[in-house]
């Protein structure tokens, strides 16, 4: 993992010092916000860890709400904080829904449209659970966001729960795939929302975007 200086993880630290809001849902691209600012996106299967991971980077309890419910999100979530250079887009988790398949037809086509349509969205950061490590879906996404031309960092999430030998693993196996994706950002950001490791480092990433 790259080494950051304490100037850098202080930017991380005082960007999401401010008090962060959820804004609104978004169940249609006409329903965004301005592209005033710079946007960050996180996506993942349904359950991996965006919300808390959310709540993590801004320290708030339930700014993002949580569920054990696979395809919860439904919708591209806002967060914004008002003197922040920086819009935070939650968007709905992939791979597995709760929903009838028309309405998740829906969702599919909103993000399609997001991805493309958003000149302000400066990356994307793909969660990937590291108990298991990537999926097929998660492959699908990385060669959507490959053909979009959108700048994607995958950050593995809840890495305190497997065993160091395992995580290991799931960190070499991940990243040889990252290394056949041409628009994936070759570092990979390991977190623990629950033991808040990494999270500083995350924030720093945010910051220099």
């Amino acid at each position: 993992m790259t080494e950051y200086s304490p100037a850098e993880l202080e930017a991380g630290r005082l960007l999401f010092a401010r008090p962060w809001d959820f804004i609104k849902g978004c169940v249609r691209i006409d329903d965004l916000p301005p592209t005033d600012r710079t946007e960050i996106a996180f996506a993942g299967r349904s359950n991996v860890g965006k919300s808390s991971l959310i709540n993590a980077l801004t320290g708030r309890v339930n700014l993002a709400r949580t569920s054990n419910t696979p395809g919860r999100t439904q919708e591209l979530n806002i967060f914004e904080a008002n003197d922040a250079p920086l819009r935070i887009v939650d968007m709905p988790g992939y791979g597995f829904a709760k929903a009838p398949k028309k309405t998740v037809e829906t969702w599919t086509k909103l993000i399609h449209s997001y991805l493309k349509g958003r000149p302000n969205l400066r990356r994307v950061f793909v969660l990937i659970d590291g108990r298991h490590g990537p999926k097929p879906a998660d492959e699908t996404v990385m060669n959507e966001l490959d053909g979009a031309a959108v700048s994607y960092q995958i950050v593995i999430t809840k890495a305190d729960k497997p065993k160091a030998e395992e995580l290991a693993k799931v960190i070499e196996r991940t990243t040889q795939i990252v290394s056949k994706h041409g628009a994936a950002h070759p570092e990979l950001l390991v977190t623990s929302s629950e033991k808040k490791d990494g999270i500083a480092e995350l924030r720093a990433v945010i910051s220099k975007l």
